[in-house]
């Protein structure tokens, strides 16, 4: 760090940037990402086509994507937050007039190079954006009901056309992730239990809603067995093989659920249980332990900010990283029903991936220029 003789503030220099780097941070993600591989490699039965492969090719750019994401400038994110929203929400129009359809839903758009599923990236969007908007206000402004319109509108927008794709996972987590920051910004604990109790009595509205295959979903979750071999296919193997695994495992490569194709969707919402598997109860919660190494980090990083837009971003995207988590685990386990969210860092998908580095690599930012202060009604000096 370096001071401007001008301005007489300190000024962060790239090389003291890559020296502030929480590089425990970094090294905890390229552990997960490896468990990963691992484990995609195990899932196409000992080979590295056509999963592990590629997961491997995506993370190289990722990390260094990542790693530059950290040096940028938190000023910068502040300042281009609305407009990187407003990009991701032009991207989810895109997705309702030209989106590619898979598996029954229409959530991506063909590049030609890539393809690219514009929900993902809403995630840190809406964070972004949030942050911003909440970083000028005051608690007495935020207090009054008014000031609450602006980011509840930045916040449904992108959830109705989520819906729309019909995508009600992402979508959850898109809301879910606003609220921790609606809270983190000092939003009061009554209007929570406003909003509470009307979502609880547009249940049923919400449910005429949902397409038939979400209401199977639901009816699946409450009893697997009605349809073992249609509906409850998927959850009822998904236990068989969290059961088999045991304490230690059966062994790498020797998961005979997922080996033997007994076991769905197994590279991507699926993974944990090849994992559990083949590594058993022991092996899980390894990288349980690892994730929740991610969340301390988060929150110490949160914690340490000294400008509010840092603490906002930092709640966002831990949020984020354990929704992530925590919905997929408890989906494997049968706990809630099978909604699509993917392992963060260890399933297949390269939306998903980037999703993932790109937020570590804002978490990063934050750690990295969490002495920089931000003025609450600017963007401070450049």
């Amino acid at each position: 760090m370096t001071l401007d003789l001008a301005t007489r503030r300190p000024v962060l220099t790239f090389g003291g940037k890559l020296r502030s780097l929480n590089w425990g941070l970094v090294f905890v993600v390229c552990a997960i990402t490896a468990m990963g591989i691992a484990l995609l490699y195990s899932a196409a039965g000992g080979s590295w086509q056509p999963w592990a492969v590629r997961q491997l090719i995506r993370f190289v750019p990722g990390l260094v994507i990542m790693v530059a994401m950290a040096m940028i400038d938190i000023r910068l994110w502040l300042r281009f937050a609305f407009a990187i929203y407003f990009a991701a929400l032009v991207l989810l129009v895109g997705v309702e007039v030209a989106g590619q359809v898979g598996m029954g839903a229409q959530r991506w758009i063909d590049f030609g190079v890539f393809v690219l599923q514009p929900s993902e990236l809403m995630k840190l969007a809406l964070v972004l954006a949030l942050a911003r908007y909440f970083h000028s206000m005051t608690l007495d402004q935020i207090g009054k009901p008014l000031v609450l319109i602006p980011p509840v509108l930045l916040t449904v927008l992108p959830v109705v056309l989520v819906l729309l794709q019909p995508n009600l996972g992402t979508a959850l987590l898109l809301l879910l992730g606003a609220v921790a920051i609606f809270f983190a910004a000092g939003v009061r604990l009554w209007k929570f239990a406003v909003a509470i109790v009307a979502a609880l009595a547009m249940i049923p509205v919400g449910w005429e809603l949902l397409h038939d295959y979400q209401k199977q979903r639901v009816f699946t979750f409450l009893d697997p067995e009605r349809d073992p071999l249609g509906a409850g296919y998927n959850i009822i193997q998904s236990k068989i093989a969290l059961g088999s695994g045991g304490l230690f495992g059966k062994g790498f490569l020797k998961g005979s659920q997922s080996q033997l194709m007994f076991l769905p969707e197994k590279h991507t919402d699926f993974i944990f249980v090849v994992l559990a598997e083949e590594f058993g109860f022991l092996g899980a919660l390894v990288m349980v332990f690892l994730y929740l190494i991610v969340f301390i980090y988060g929150l110490v990083i949160t914690l340490s900010s000294r400008n509010h837009f840092g603490r906002l971003v930092g709640v966002g995207v831990t949020t984020t990283i354990f929704l992530y988590v925590f919905v997929n685990v408890a989906m494997v386990m049968g706990v809630i029903p099978v909604v699509g969210i993917p392992m963060p860092l260890v399933s297949y998908g390269g939306t998903a991936m980037l999703t993932l580095l790109t937020a570590c690599g804002l978490l990063l930012s934050v750690s990295v220029h969490r002495d920089v202060r931000i003025p609450r009604s600017g963007f401070g000096e450049l």
